[in-house]
């Protein structure tokens, strides 16, 4: 493994590529240690921590995103959660609207017109966050050396205005920071700053559970139970994120002049899980919308019910939670991968599934093998996403760490990794060395 990893800074474009990434992401966690103006921090964590559970919640999902920077109340309070609502509204509009239908297929030109349109929406979105972080920080307060403390102590319209552009300023900023890692780092930018948000939380979970072993809340047992649940766990969200039906494709030959082509044999993969981490995200996205709601009306009775029944522990929040992961992997399926569009491209190309008439009837096979295939890959999103809130209730541990045992966070944290080797790999093998799936050796060179 060290002589792989030296291999791969032996490349001089990947090794910029990667110290770039490095530079990016310290921007970013020096960023998230810049404190709000306005806010006290001190009567912050005080006031969340005697929040009502269901806007504890809340909070901690939004927190999640946020990669820590919500409680802290730092300049990136907001995180990058406007940038990812924009991209699915966008998404959403495209399936429904005929001018982003247009956009979608107008190939480089409609997707730099999408992504502009996205940083705009996202500028909005997080205008809109930030009003209600700034009216939701000023309406707390919390008891502090027998007295009561705001957590804004100056509040009002300066505060408001100073709020907003700080926020917005930041989410922007993440925004741009994420681009520039997808274009001259290596991997996607704005997973990875979601990833390393989610992975600094890691030393605080590991540190509180020694602490709980040490004053015998947990058992040494429910450690190892614990940690062989964590593997089990990732090992089936890798097998969910690369599992493939293939079906096979049969090319006919062509002799254009003295020359024979087509001929081979391929196939299409279909994942098991084509939408990602994408139907967890919206879901999430959705059911957040009641607890931002409830920001704006906090003292209201019905709101504190609202809040508890999507409380992340909530057997009526787990269940719509579910529901919702299985419709949006099948729509955002639909979305990534057109049956007609593929059976369409292979029939002009002279590919065909054997046994199957191309055209029409390719495109119908295709559909219902897509469908059959995604049912169980969904239905094993849903169950790892809620199973966070199983390990809470029978094994009695925090969310801070049953929300690496499955969910958005273990997700994430898996799919990104994969994705940022498999762009490694393709750096080794291009310049013929092995990557890290191979036996180590370097192709090419001459052995000593």
């Amino acid at each position: 493994m060290i002589e792989k990893i030296k291999t791969v800074f032996r490349i001089p474009e990947l090794r910029q590529r990667i110290l770039f990434t490095l530079g990016i992401i310290a921007v970013f966690r020096l960023g998230s240690h810049v404190p709000l103006p306005g806010v006290d921090v001190e009567v912050l964590s005080a006031a969340i921590d005697n929040l009502q559970q269901g806007m504890q919640g809340f909070l901690g999902l939004f927190d999640l995103f946020a990669g820590g920077n919500f409680k802290k109340a730092t300049v990136f309070a907001i995180g990058i959660m406007p940038y990812i609502s924009a991209s699915i509204i966008l998404q959403l509009l495209g399936s429904v609207i005929p001018y982003f239908q247009k956009l979608q297929k107008e190939g480089e030109e409609g997707r730099k017109k999408i992504t502009q349109l996205t940083r705009y929406a996202t500028v909005l979105i997080a205008t809109m966050q930030a009003w209600g972080i700034g009216i939701f920080l000023s309406s707390m307060e919390a008891s502090i050396g027998g007295g009561t403390a705001k957590v804004v102590p100056d509040g009002g319209i300066g505060f408001m205005a100073l709020t907003v552009i700080t926020l917005v300023t930041g989410t922007v900023f993440l925004m741009w920071l994420g681009e520039q890692i997808t274009e001259r780092g290596i991997g996607n930018g704005i997973s990875l700053i979601i990833m390393i948000g989610i992975l600094v939380r890691l030393p605080q979970v590991i540190f509180k559970e020694i602490h709980y072993v040490q004053n015998d809340v947990h058992t040494i047992f429910t450690e190892i139970l614990l940690i062989g649940i964590l593997i089990g766990v990732v090992a089936g969200v890798i097998l969910l994120t690369q599992g493939t039906r293939k079906i096979p494709v049969q090319y006919a030959k062509r002799v254009v002049g003295r020359k024979v082509y087509g001929g081979q044999s391929t196939h299409i993969p279909l994942r098991i899980n084509t939408a990602g981490v994408m139907p967890i995200i919206f879901a999430q996205a959705i059911l957040m919308l009641p607890g931002m709601v409830g920001t704006y009306f906090s003292e209201s009775p019905w709101v504190g019910t609202m809040l508890r029944l999507f409380d992340y522990n909530h057997p009526v929040y787990l269940t719509i939670f579910g529901l919702f992961i299985v419709f949006f992997t099948y729509f955002y399926t639909a979305i990534a991968f057109n049956p007609v569009e593929v059976a369409d491209n292979m029939k002009k190309q002279g590919g065909f599934i054997p046994g199957i008439r191309p055209g029409k009837r390719t495109a119908e096979y295709i559909d219902n093998i897509l469908t059959r295939v995604t049912l169980p890959g969904a239905i094993a999103l849903a169950l790892i996403a809620v199973f966070p809130s199983i390990i809470v209730n029978f094994l009695n541990v925090d969310y801070d760490v049953a929300s690496f045992f499955g969910g958005t966070s273990l997700l994430i944290m898996v799919g990104v990794a994969l994705d940022t080797l498999q762009q490694v790999e393709s750096h080794l093998l291009m310049r013929h060395y092995d990557g890290f799936m191979k036996s180590g050796k370097i192709r090419g060179r001459r052995r000593m």
